[in-house]
This record gives C-alpha cells, sequence and structure tokens, in this order.
C-alpha cells in the first residue's frame, strides 16, 4: 500500500519542469507512505514517476520503487498482489528476481503476457509502467486502490489522489454533471470526479499510451450467468472454501495484520477468519458514539472480539472530535463521498495505526451478499403489486407476501424512508423505483439551484447502469439492484476505505471482495441469497458455526450511523452555523445558504442531507478557496533527484 504518482507526455517533446512537478505531486502524498520515497525520470524527459512507501511486503530497500525491471521496463505501484508467491514460482523460468516484493512480481508478469498480465493477478492495485516509450496503467477489478488523471497541454498526469493533480490543473473547479451525481446519490456513478477535468480510471479498467494516443479499456467485469444445476447445499461448500482461501491470502504480510470489528456480521465474519491466521496481531478496532441511544453497537463489537479471541481497543468518539477532524476527512477523502461513516472510519483508522500498519474490514459483504435494507423495501412494493395482480413469479419473484412479512421487522428504522418511497410513483417500473428509493436529493429541493444542473442526465446515465446486466441476462429484480451498488456505490465506500486508513499511513484490506467469491457469489440464483427478503440469508446458512448467535440473528442492521442531528441541534450548532455565515459561503455557485441555514436540523433523524452540504461547503473551502496555494506548490518545491530502486 503506497502513493504513486506520474508524469507522461503524449508527444515526443520533454515535459518542462518534470522534476518540480512531481516534487510537488509527491509532497500531496506523503502521508500515504511514511517508510520512504523515491523517483524517476525518463532520459528523453518524457515520462516521471513518484513513489511514497508503506513498507508491508519485503520491508527491505530491495522493494523501493519506482522500480526497474530486468528488461528495462520502470513501475510505480500502489496495492498488494496476494498470489505473488505462487505467480513468482511459475515466472522464475524466464526472469531473474533481485527481491521478494509483490512490485517485482508484476514487471515479470507484463514481461511475459504484456496487458493480459492483468488476468493474473489476485488482489488490489494501481500501477503504471513504462517500457520503450510506452506506458501502460491499470486498477484492480473493484476499485479498492485508487488511480485519478488529467491531461493538461498534452501532458498526462495521474496520482493516487486528485490532491496530487492540482498543482497542475489551470483552473480547480466544479463538474456541474459529477455535482448533479453526488447530490442525487452522495457519489458519483462514472469516470468524472467533482473536479472539472480530472478523472478516475474505473476500476476492471486499463489505459495505455502508445504514440501519443491515449486509449482506456475494460479488462474485467462481473457478470450474472446464473447457475441453477446446483443445489444450496453445493453453494455453501465452495463458498466456505472460496472464503477461506481468500482470508488466507489477504493475511500475507511482513508486519503484523489486525482487524476493523464494528458489531456486524460481516467484520465479524472476517475478523473472525482472521484471526486463524498466522500473521495476525488478534487486535481489533472499533468506534463507537455513547451520548445518544440508538448509536453504540460496542455490545455486538465485544462479543465478536471475545469470540475470536481478539484484544478488542475501542474509541468513544464525540462531537468534539467530529469538530476537530471533519475538515481533514473532506481533506483525505478529496471531494465529499458516500455517507457519515467515512468519519468515524477515520477515527478508528487513527486508533488503528497506533497499534498495527495492516488492518482487515468486511467492506463489500453488503453489494455481494445483499445485505441492505432497502432491497426488502423494493420487495415489499413488489409483494403488494404482485398480490393485486397475482404474478407472484414474474421475474423470479423469490419474495412472496406470505415469506417477506416476518423478516419486516428490520425495517423499523426505515419508516422514514418508506413513508418518502411510497408517496410517489407507486408500481412505476422497476429501475425508476429504484431511482426513487436511493436519490437522496428529495429534502434538498431549496437549497440546490437544480437549474444549473443536469437532473435528466443523472436519470439516463443511472438507468443505463441499472438495466446494463438485466437486459442481457433477466433474472431477478435483486440482481438488478446489487450490480448498480455494485458497480456505483461499492467504489464508492472502497474511496472512503482507503483515503481514511491512508490518512493515518495503514493498508486497509478487504478479504470479501476476492475477485473468486464475486464471480462466484454472481451465479447463485437470488432466491438463495434472498429467500423471503432475509438479509445476507446466504451468508449466514454459511457460517452459522463461525458468529455468535447475538450478532447472526441482529435486527437492528446500523451501518455506523453518527448523532448529527443531535450534534447539530445541540453543541455544534454555532459551529455549523457559522460555516455558512462566510462571505463567500453565502456565494456558492449552485448552493442556496440562507436555506440552508434555515432548513439544516429541519430533517429525519438519519438524513444525508446535513452531511451533503456541510462536506460540499468544507471542500469548497479545503480546495477551491486555497487554489492559489496549490498552483504555486510547483514553483516552491524543491526538485526531487530522480532516481530508481534496482
Amino acid at each position: 500500500m503506497c502513493g504513486i504518482a506520474g508524469v507522461v507526455a503524449l508527444d515526443a517533446k520533454s515535459v518542462p519542469n518534470m522534476p518540480s512537478v512531481l516534487g510537488a505531486m509527491s509532497a500531496l502524498i506523503a502521508h500515504r507512505g511514511p517508510d520512504g520515497n523515491g523517483e524517476w525520470v525518463d532520459a528523453s524527459q518524457r515520462a516521471g514517476f513518484a513513489h511514497r512507501r508503506l513498507a508491508i511486503i519485503e520491508v527491505t530497500d530491495a522493494g523501493r520503487q519506482p522500480m526497474r525491471g530486468a528488461d528495462g521496463a520502470v513501475i510505480t505501484y500502489n496495492g498488494e498482489v496476494y498470489n505473488y508467491p505462487e505467480l513468482r514460482s511459475a515466472l522464475e523460468s524466464g526472469w531473474q528476481f533481485r527481491s521478494q516484493s509483490d512490485t517485482e512480481v508484476i514487471l515479470a508478469a507484463h514481461a511475459k503476457w504484456g496487458k493480459d498480465c492483468l488476468a493474473h493477478l489476485r488482489g488490489m492495485f494501481a500501477f503504471g509502467l513504462w517500457k520503450d516509450g510506452n506506458f501502460f496503467a491499470a486498477r484492480d477489478r473493484f476499485g479498492i486502490k485508487p488511480f485519478y488523471y488529467t491531461v493538461q497541454d498534452g501532458v498526462f498526469y495521474f496520482a493516487s489522489e486528485i490532491k496530487a493533480l492540482l498543482p497542475v490543473l489551470k483552473d480547480i473547479e466544479t463538474d456541474p454533471s459529477a455535482l448533479s451525481e453526488y447530490l442525487t446519490f452522495q457519489y458519483t456513478i462514472g469516470d468524472r470526479s467533482l473536479f472539472k477535468q480530472v478523472h478516475t480510471l474505473l476500476p476492471g479498467h486499463a489505459l495505455t499510451i502508445e504514440r501519443g494516443r491515449l486509449h482506456i479499456f475494460r479488462y474485467w467485469d462481473v457478470h450474472y450467468h446464473i447457475d441453477h444445476d446446483h443445489s444450496e447445499e453445493w453453494f455453501i461448500e465452495n463458498l466456505r472454501a472460496r472464503m477461506a482461501d481468500s482470508l488466507a491470502v489477504h493475511s500475507r504480510s511482513d508486519v503484523p495484520v489486525g482487524a476493523y470489528i464494528s458489531g456486524g456480521m460481516d467484520s465479524t465474519l472476517v475478523a473472525g477468519l482472521a484471526a486463524q491466521q498466522p500473521t495476525s496481531a488478534r487486535l481489533g478496532f472499533h468506534g463507537k458514539f455513547t451520548e445518544f441511544p440508538g448509536y453504540d453497537e460496542s455490545y455486538f463489537a465485544n462479543i465478536a472480539a471475545a469470540d475470536a479471541g481478539i484484544t478488542l481497543h475501542e474509541i468513544d468518539i464525540t462531537a468534539a472530535d467530529f469538530r476537530d477532524h471533519f475538515a481533514k476527512v473532506i481533506y483525505h477523502l478529496d471531494h465529499p463521498v458516500a455517507g457519515p461513516g467515512s468519519f468515524p472510519q477515520y477515527m478508528v483508522s487513527k486508533l488503528a495505526a497506533d497499534n498495527v500498519k495492516v488492518v482487515l474490514g468486511g467492506q463489500g459483504g453488503d453489494e455481494i451478499f445483499a445485505g441492505y435494507a432497502r432491497y426488502l423495501v423494493a420487495y415489499m412494493e413488489q409483494c403488494l403489486k404482485a398480490a393485486i395482480d397475482g404474478t407472484y413469479k414474474n421475474g423470479n419473484f423469490v419474495v412472496t407476501p406470505e415469506s417477506i412479512i416476518p423478516n419486516l421487522t428490520v425495517l423499523q428504522e426505515y419508516k422514514p424512508l418508506i413513508r418518502q418511497f411510497f408517496a410517489k410513483g407507486l408500481f412505476e417500473t422497476l429501475d425508476r423505483r429504484y431511482m426513487r428509493l436511493i436519490d437522496k436529493s428529495t429534502d434538498m429541493q431549496n437549497e440546490v439551484d437544480w437549474s444549473q444542473l443536469d437532473r435528466d442526465g443523472v436519470m439516463a446515465r443511472f438507468l443505463a447502469i441499472f438495466n446494463s446486466e438485466r437486459n442481457v441476462h433477466p433474472e431477478a429484480y435483486l440482481d438488478s439492484m446489487m450490480h448498480f451498488d455494485f458497480k456505483c456505490l461499492l467504489p464508492a465506500l472502497l474511496h472512503v476505505e482507503d483515503r481514511m486508513a491512508m490518512a493515518h499511513g495503514i493498508e486497509s484490506r478487504v478479504p470479501l471482495l476476492d475477485h473468486a467469491i464475486v464471480e462466484f457469489v454472481a451465479t447463485i440464483p437470488a432466491n438463495f441469497k434472498f429467500e423471503g427478503g432475509k438479509i445476507k440469508q446466504l451468508l449466514k446458512r454459511t457460517f452459522t458455526d463461525m458468529m455468535p448467535e447475538p450478532i447472526l440473528n441482529r435486527r437492528d442492521k446500523m451501518g455506523f450511523p453518527v448523532p448529527l442531528k443531535e450534534w447539530f441541534e445541540g453543541e455544534l450548532k454555532d459551529w455549523v452555523g457559522d460555516m455558512f455565515l462566510t462571505q463567500k459561503a453565502r456565494h456558492r455557485p449552485y448552493f442556496n445558504a440562507d436555506a440552508i441555514l434555515a432548513n439544516f436540523t429541519a430533517t429525519e433523524r438519519f438524513s444525508r442531507k446535513i452531511w451533503g452540504l456541510l462536506s460540499i461547503e468544507t471542500w469548497h473551502q479545503q480546495f477551491h478557496d486555497q487554489a492559489a496555494h496549490y498552483r504555486k506548490m510547483v514553483h516552491e518545491q524543491p526538485p526531487i533527484e530522480a532516481r530508481v530502486a534496482i
């Protein structure tokens, strides 16, 4: 796990001032690599790389980057390729290895298979590679590791974080299309970022620059080719085997490994399986809110830790912590994304960094095992429609009115969402109904000037993604919902996972997102995953013997809620008000500060509006208002001394 940055000319000309540019880019991601840094500039001055190192595998200087391979290729790489020992054994006959690192394994794999090397890599990664005047870059299948880029005056710049690209942008401006998506979903759904001219390389994609031409292509995708030939018992047996294998390889490390423990099913399972591995530090980390009822999950986290034989470190998070650290959270995120969970994730990662360098988490479980309560809300409507029409079985209808009723108690905290969901558009098409279910903008009509934003474009892009898999392989409504969340929500959550860990210089790993698991689960019929509307039914049946009963049968799924409403109506009321009373805040494009202040606390308890609007304003303060600072960095940064590791 590290930070990468680089510069590549699209034409044959050298890039002026490259050492200073790389120095500025590297300085802005220094937090990602506390164990060292390195730089390389090609003799032609057409390409240059920077690297910030967090040493996890091959902690000696032999693992330093940028790294030059025996074939002359140079790489700057962030992530972990967990199957590097197996790949090394397969590649040793054609490559003279000079280190024990997974970095060099990528170089050797590229030398043998070229771009097809990506099919052999198992793990999380983002890298840039230069060889013989050509550039090749790739991002892992799920977007666990970040890769951003921009093209300015014929030069391609890339980095692990957007902030490292700001010094080369002519202007720091908001992308209105991306802002429309963020205000709708609290994440973007394509390759745009909230910064105009800055793009993300999408998960499962790679790019090349050859003869001055930039080409982006997809090398992996998940498909729902449903397997109706096997029994539930067969799927359970194979899932257990794949999960055990994933935890074994995700625990490979030259330093001790800890675990996040939230008290939910996913982190409990990961922590329990990880505790059995030889690299386990048997340490867990948990954040809790004890000021107000309904926010404290520490009871379940302690049960999970005790069951796994793990010592649990806890932090009690307060309003003062929010006030003191919120701006840092937004700075490290680069731009607002997902919900309030990034704040407690920041605090827990800070706690973990005092004890370990690697932490395992349960991210991805909701998206691949049907863990969101809104799926049940969607099916509740479809059950009503099916009962009226007498069409229970249309589209592999996995839930019936009779079967869903006993499971509705899980929706106790979702009454405001249900009330809003049923207020409009009842029995519309499935795609548009799901859009209503996940739309976070419905209570921001006065706070946002929607006349300047393209809501129709957001809907069109949503429909294209939601229906892309379903049109080819029509199966259950559940698969369509999960497919969209996997494609769009999951990368946003992984964005948070990466940035909040790297803010404190630690590595976060997500064993549930092993591509062998994801590809396998995508073939399992929806009725096994969501029978009767039971959330994570397949996961529960597979690991009944490995999770404590109170966690296995929890009915109060929380998802790391934060008491924002209570804080903003109480201890932080004046602090929030001051944020929107500045002269700059009152004149932000697309927003109405008076309406924001007037309606700020007039929301439901778990509304995302408060978080979203405060995040956008703080983002403006951190980046837009500091544009002059970033523009000066290239001229103020001392030039780097270019070198390669081997």
